[in-house]
């Protein structure tokens, strides 16, 4: 193969005029991770919510629960980021749509929402499992001692859960990670984006994607190593 190596690319500087190549995928890199950041506090929140929700002796929350997980589970992430993006400002009153349309950095927020609801559907199956997989002596014992169901949840079954939980979560939080790549397609410059308009702009189309790949690679890990430190701290004694 005739290809040029040149691994000092990302010392040059780049055509945008606001530094050189690492620049641009620095930046590329803090847009993601602020992304994914974002994204996993929405679905923290809202996946916890409809886990419990799964799990109350009420038909009527649990059929809304199964039917946010059903909705959002099964609808592709690109499909539902164009959805979000192109799709939603149409069909809204057309000065809410305007306002959408010309909203600053609206790929960024977008990103955040779609990731963070997408992402919600997928902690909500990690919360409902955890919860179904504590024994049945603990929610009775919350009831036994004169709880709330609200305060059952909050001080005996949510606390418990979350500790058995912890390494899929991290697993679904990686995913929300490598997801942000998605963004790319609205036109949010994150690590993926840049590395492709660094390859655009220079050809060097493998020093670009392996960097980017090396990136993710590091960041993965750092994540599965805190992840780690967390689940050991947590623990639960004995077991």
């Amino acid at each position: 193969m005739n290809y040029n190596w040149n691994w000092g690319i990302f010392f040059e500087a780049s055509p945008e005029g606001t530094g050189s190549y690492a620049d641009m995928l620095l930046s590329g890199l803090i847009w993601t991770i602020v992304t994914a950041l974002c994204a996993w506090v929405i679905a923290f929140a809202v996946g916890s919510v409809v886990g419990v929700l799964r799990t109350l002796p009420s038909r009527g929350a649990q059929a809304v629960g199964n039917a946010y997980v059903e909705l959002f589970r099964n609808i592709p992430l690109l499909v539902q980021m164009f959805l979000w993006f192109f799709v939603l400002p149409e069909v809204l009153p057309e000065s809410w749509g305007t306002w959408l349309k010309q909203l600053p950095n609206a790929p960024f927020y977008t990103a955040v929402v779609c990731l963070g609801f997408f992402t919600a559907s997928r902690v909500a199956e990690q919360v409902r499992a955890g919860i179904q997989a504590l024994p049945r002596g603990q929610r009775m014992a919350g009831t036994a001692l004169g709880l709330t169901t609200a305060q059952t949840y909050r001080y005996v079954l949510l606390p418990n859960a979350y500790r058995i939980i912890l390494p899929p979560l991290t697993s679904e939080f990686l995913n929300n990670l490598k997801n942000t790549s998605v963004a790319l397609t609205i036109g949010l410059l994150e690590l993926t984006a840049r590395a492709r308009a660094m390859q655009e702009f220079s050809f060097q189309v493998f020093e670009a994607f392996t960097a980017a790949t090396v990136i993710y690679i590091i960041i993965n890990l750092l994540v599965v190593t805190v992840a780690g430190v967390i689940e050991r701290r947590v623990a639960v004694p004995g077991r």
